[in-house]
């Protein structure tokens, strides 16, 4: 006979046997037990409720390295970029070395080239640069490639980059906007920051767009304020473009005192009368291999395209003994912005105020003519133009000698080297001798043993042709400028009777 016991006797029976920590959970097991009348016809997975009530983990979404050489090795997500070109004159092979001039920028600014397209066109297009037909099919290549941004090889108008974005969905630049970028990048002295700053906010400051609270005007400037809102306020755009000018008025006068401590040292250097020579050419045809090779400067050498901003400037000897200084400046590209060539035009003035320009040309680049042509056209806008100037060829050891002949042919005071191996640079520092402007004061003195000063001061700052040593001083006969030569008049000799 099966016996059977009534609710309360279970739970009193129940309650005795488990702890009271238990009892909650033990009625809990009890309201969520399983039965095949109940519960079979249920689909999915039937969790209990501590499984219900946990957070779960979704398998594949951890990007944790879990190896230490994983994390050692693994490269950031480069931005997406698509290029595009407008072929509005000169032949398919420049506009496709303008486009790959870009690809390089890009590549350097720290973005993945995914693919290039260029349009024939007689001029850009007034609204979208390419034309909306050509835009919608960038588009589609935007959405086949995955790339997440758009360069294009020109400058474009604020109108012009609004509506391409509209257009392929994503964000778009232009080339001015990319080297600003490099420039930001690799500027690391204090000047160069503010130079680039500068640079940037002239820039930005067509480019600001509104919408939404950007557009929204302030209160207006009724004298009683509290309530007062008459007039119509500025609104918050007008605001920005306020700050940014107020920025750029402060940028250009701290730029403006940087050049008073710059003008000072060339001042000094004119006062003693030495030469100067600037290193002028295209980005990444090795001005800075250059002035390490002839100066030992230890300036930092990259094979990428405006590796160093800053001017550096160095002592440097010819091989008759005469002491000159060798600076090197920013580097050029075609299409230079105009923003840039402003805001760097202090530190652009070590080319204008040099005696000598060495223009230093890649001759294994594909287009070295061009490269040539565009150093020029900036050298002419900061009035370099009466600068004699000596085209070096560098990179001969890797450039094709038909290249090399027909560029020395051309260009009539030229010289081919290579600052890698060294080739050529005893011939370079012999025609720097010679271009190097001469005093013009030539003298013959009898210095003194007691006055090595003078002697000194003769073979720094002047052109020793020939010196004997005598029993009454040092027998000097050389070339000085007109300051040194009035304090060495009192030592002539005078003329044998």
């Amino acid at each position: 006979m099966t016996s059977s016991s009534s609710p309360s006797q279970d739970t009193q029976s129940f309650a005795q046997n488990h702890p009271d920590g238990l009892r909650a959970d033990a009625l809990m097991e009890e309201d969520v037990a399983w039965s095949h009348e109940v519960d079979g016809e249920r689909d999915g997975d039937q969790f209990d409720r501590s499984e219900r009530a946990a957070l779960r983990r979704v398998a594949g979404l951890s990007t944790e390295l879990e190896d230490v050489t994983e994390v050692e090795y693994r490269q950031l997500r480069l931005e997406r970029v698509v290029l595009v070109g407008v072929w509005t004159s000169g032949t398919a092979t420049d506009s496709e070395n303008s486009l790959a001039e870009l690809a390089a920028l890009a590549e350097t600014a720290g973005a993945l080239v995914l693919d290039g397209v260029i349009q024939r066109r007689d001029k850009p297009d007034a609204a979208t640069y390419i034309g909306s037909g050509k835009a919608n099919e960038l588009r589609d290549i935007v959405l086949e490639t995955g790339a997440d941004t758009v360069i294009c090889d020109g400058e474009l108008s604020p109108g012009q980059l609004i509506h391409l974005e509209d257009v392929v969905k994503v964000k778009v630049i232009d080339r001015t906007a990319l080297i600003l970028d490099i420039f930001a990048q690799h500027a690391k002295s204090r000047e160069g920051k503010a130079q680039v700053a500068l640079a940037q906010m002239q820039y930005m400051l067509p480019r600001l767009r509104g919408w939404g609270q950007s557009l929204s005007r302030q209160m207006g400037g009724g004298k009683g304020g509290g309530l007062a809102t008459r007039g119509p306020g500025e609104t918050k755009i007008e605001t920005d473009r306020r700050r940014i000018r107020e920025k750029m008025a402060k940028m250009r006068r701290e730029i403006a005192d940087m050049k008073v401590g710059r003008e000072i040292k060339r001042q000094e250097r004119r006062r003693n009368k030495v030469p100067s020579v600037a290193i002028a050419g295209y980005t990444n045809a090795g001005k800075s291999s250059l002035l390490n090779r002839l100066t030992g400067a230890g300036v930092l050498v990259q094979n990428e395209l405006f590796a160093t901003l800053d001017p550096t400037v160095r002592r440097a000897e010819t091989p008759g003994g005469r002491i000159y200084t060798l600076a090197d400046t920013v580097g050029f590209v075609r299409h230079l912005p105009h923003h840039l060539v402003e805001a760097f035009r202090s530190t652009m003035e070590e080319v204008g105020d040099s005696d000598l320009i060495l223009h230093v040309v890649d001759g294994s680049h594909p287009a070295p003519e061009e490269q040539l042509a565009a150093v020029r056209e900036v050298v002419r806008d900061v009035g370099a133009t009466k600068v004699p100037e000596i085209v070096v060829i560098n990179k001969a050891d890797a450039a094709d000698p038909l290249v090399l002949q027909r560029l020395m042919r051309n260009e009539k005071r030229s010289i081919a080297v290579s600052a890698r191996t060294g080739q050529g640079i005893a011939e370079l520092l012999a025609l720097i001798d010679v271009e190097l402007p001469h005093p013009s004061v030539e003298i013959e003195v009898l210095v003194p043993y007691t006055l090595g000063r003078l002697v000194a001061r003769a073979h720094s700052e002047g052109e020793v042709i020939s010196e004997e040593h005598t029993p009454e001083g040092t027998l000097l006969k050389l070339r000085v400028h007109e300051e040194l030569a009035a304090e060495l008049q009192a030592y002539v000799p005078a003329p044998a009777v």
